[in-house]
């Protein structure tokens, strides 16, 4: 392992007395002053001195690294076409399609005219009409957050971050003449929905606390008369709001993460009173299609893997709601999507994804795929009359693939293949899907991809990947970047642990608030599994997760630090305790119900500390590890990796490199830019190599 001396010295935070008090327990807490009150702006200068030298001692790790660095870099970039172009699809008498030319960093969006789907274009048919390149000229982070064009096809509605703070602005622009026709909309939470009109549009407003609280209503060419549509006045709730599939209705979302309440407007008429489907019941979550002049309602209210009911538009209780779907124990219904005389439910059936098709005669069938193993999602399908459905598909040795499934001959037609320049053959290597045996009896998926010239002796390294919250099941797709690791003899494998929803809905609550542990067992016991069964050793498991992923990377070294030969935390979610107990926190009330309050609760108080994996930093032997953050990151601040550096270095008894990035100008995505961001991917790979090398 590369010692720490080899670079100079580590920085040190200085350590302050502070301490908080809650339920009678008092919490020392030093390295609280590295959150800036002023925060979301950080100007306290002893907090950026502090950042920077920590910027400054990761690059004194990574010089000696950076021959790897670049090699890692080209290798990335060489699997990235130069040039690339997405598949058109047809929506209201225009074609539409982004590319990337050759060099460029961020999209390029065209239309061009038609009258149907897949019809041929002349490519000198196609016009610009947004070019990312250009807005992000001079700005050190880009990111577009969405763009819509009106219903009479004479503007568009685009809204843009530039420091990764998520707090957009929208602009509306004249397609004929280039000119806005409104001045720009800030504090905007990105996207915009047309009015039948054309004449004026929806968006959401972010408050202070990045909260979307509030929907107006603007007029175009009218700056000073918005209109507030609803407002959300509990701290716990997001607004939120999307366009029905028949484009004639806007459904108006209120939710946390357990909670939902929708209404709807009509799209010819902002201004009529939102029309109530479900008064919000506290763990009653449902979302809302039109479809065939009624309500087509997704809810857990009966089957925790969700129902679908039909409604009439009138509906005024759930007592006229009429069974359409049901879900039972192995059959979770993850979504549904609709055309004229077609329902399309994603599903989960025993962890495998599925589409069920149903028609308007309700006859069912599921989508056949090629291979029993896969990710698979939906594609873009705006039109509602559409004769295709479009999907994204890939696997763990498969490029990702756009499909056109076509509804009346049940016909697959592969529309693209993910292009790899510097070449790839799918037969040099192995997927396998294992299950491990959790301490409490709970079986795991596993889903693992290698070479098929590894060996499978405990002699190969092994990188292990996790999520593990709110319900997020992480594929089993296709990654151009794992191959660096594959073709260096390291087995990749990514654990299905509680706290997605990899299995149901269950799996999801069976790694919440007190059963949150769960989860991190589960990666633990997993990484035992790998090892027992001759995948790798303990002491060359790599492993890396972001956000409640990086949480998951705190939690798993504070309990068994052995088993790993280095770890990435990636904007790490690890100061779990003092932020649930901060409720002005952009996020923190509407996390409760996924962490738990520890300001209303002593019980969830004493489950947050037990695992926070600040509070849980201790005087042991720590693998080596690299973190980093985001320094305007609205969803985890930068003083929760910063503080638990600084508590690791304080701690810890071993001598294994301890590294602090934060990204200055960026969010919590890391850096923009498709090539920006394979360097940050490059050097995390650089750091994983040097230590193994180093054991």
């Amino acid at each position: 392992m590369t010692t720490p001396h080899a670079f100079g010295e580590p920085p040190k935070a200085a350590r302050k007395h502070h301490e908080h008090n809650h339920h009678g327990i008092v919490v020392q807490d030093p390295y609280a002053w590295l959150q800036d009150p002023n925060y979301p702006t950080v100007n306290d200068q002893e907090i950026l001195d502090y950042l920077q030298a920590e910027n400054t001692y990761f690059e004194q790790y990574m010089a000696p690294n950076r021959e790897l660095v670049d090699t890692l870099f080209k290798e990335l970039k060489n699997r990235k076409s130069d040039s690339d172009e997405s598949v058109p699809y047809f929506h209201n008498g225009y074609h539409y399609q982004w590319r990337f030319n050759e060099g460029d960093q961020y999209r390029r969006w065209y239309r061009a005219a038609g009258s149907h789907e897949h019809e041929q274009i002349d490519p000198r048919d196609w016009v610009t009409l947004l070019d990312e390149n250009a807005l992000a000229t001079d700005q050190d982070y880009f990111r577009l957050g969405a763009m819509s064009v009106s219903p009479n096809n004479q503007f568009i509605a685009y809204s843009i971050d530039t420091d990764g703070g998520e707090r957009f602005t929208l602009h509306v622009i004249d397609l004929t003449n280039g000119i806005a026709v409104t001045s720009p909309i800030t504090h905007t939470i990105g996207e915009a929905i047309w009015n039948q009109h054309s004449d004026g549009l929806l968006y959401r407003h972010v408050n202070e606390q990045w909260r979307p609280d509030k929907i107006y209503w603007r007029k175009l060419h009218d700056d000073q008369t918005d209109t507030l549509i609803c407002a959300e006045e509990d701290g716990g709730f997001f607004l939120s709001m999307y366009l029905s599939q028949s484009e004639q209705l806007v459904f108006l979302r209120s939710a946390d993460h357990v909670t939902s309440e929708v209404s709807y407007l009509p799209i010819d008429d902002f201004s009529a009173t939102p029309v109530m489907i479900s008064p919000r019941s506290s763990g009653h979550e449902y979302d809302v299609e039109h479809y065939q002049d009624q309500l087509l309602i997704r809810s857990n209210q009966r089957q925790p893997n969700f129902d679908l009911f039909t409604a009439p538009l009138s509906a005024h209780s759930q007592a006229q709601w009429q069974p359409f779907l049901e879900g039972d124990d192995n059959h979770y219904l993850v979504g549904h999507l609709v055309y004229e005389n077609h329902v399309f439910v994603p599903q989960r059936v025993n962890g495998l994804d599925q589409i069920l098709v149903i028609d308007q005669h309700q006859q069912q069938h599921f989508v056949e795929l090629p291979e029993a193993t896969y990710s698979l999602d939906l594609g873009v399908n705006p039109n509602y009359q559409s004769a295709f459905l479009r999907l994204q598909y890939s696997s763990l040795t498969t490029p990702n693939s756009v499909l056109d499934y076509d509804l009346a001959s049940r016909s697959l037609r592969t529309r693209k293949v993910q292009s790899i320049p510097s070449g790839y053959d799918a037969t040099q290597y192995q997927s396998e899907r294992l299950t491990a045996t959790a301490r409490d009896g709970k079986q795991v998926p596993i889903s693992l991809v290698h070479r098929r010239d590894t060996p499978i002796d405990n002699s190969a390294p092994l990188h292990l990947y996790a999520y593990g919250a709110y319900g997020y099941a992480v594929p089993p797709a296709f990654s151009t970047n794992v191959l660096s690791l594959l073709d260096r003899g390291i087995i990749f494998a990514i654990a299905h642990i509680r706290g997605g929803d990899d299995l149901g809905y269950h799996w999801y609550q069976d790694g919440k608030l007190q059963q949150r542990e769960n989860t991190f067992n589960d990666f633990v016991d997993c990484t035992h599994h790998l090892i027992n069964k001759g995948y790798t050793a303990a002491g060359k498991v790599l492993i890396s997760g972001g956000s409640a992923g990086g949480e998951l990377m705190g939690a798993v070294v504070n309990q068994a630090p052995q088993l790993y030969a280095a770890v990435a935390a990636h904007v790490p979610f690890v100061d779990v305790l003092n932020t649930m107990l901060n409720a002005d926190l952009p996020l923190t009330p509407m996390e409760w119900p996924e962490w738990g309050n520890p300001i209303e609760s002593a019980e969830d108080y004493a489950t947050i500390q037990a695992y926070s994996p600040y509070d849980q930093v201790s005087a042991q032997d720590y693998p080596p590890m690299l973190v980093t953050a985001g320094l305007n990151d609205p969803r985890v601040t930068y003083w929760e990796p910063a503080k638990w550096v600084a508590k690791l270095r304080h701690e810890k008894t071993d001598n294994n490199i301890l590294l602090l990035k934060t990204n200055m100008e960026a969010g919590h995505g890391g850096q923009s830019g498709r090539f920006t961001a394979l360097r940050e991917v490059a050097e995390e790979y650089a750091f994983f190599l040097s230590e193994l090398q180093s054991m």
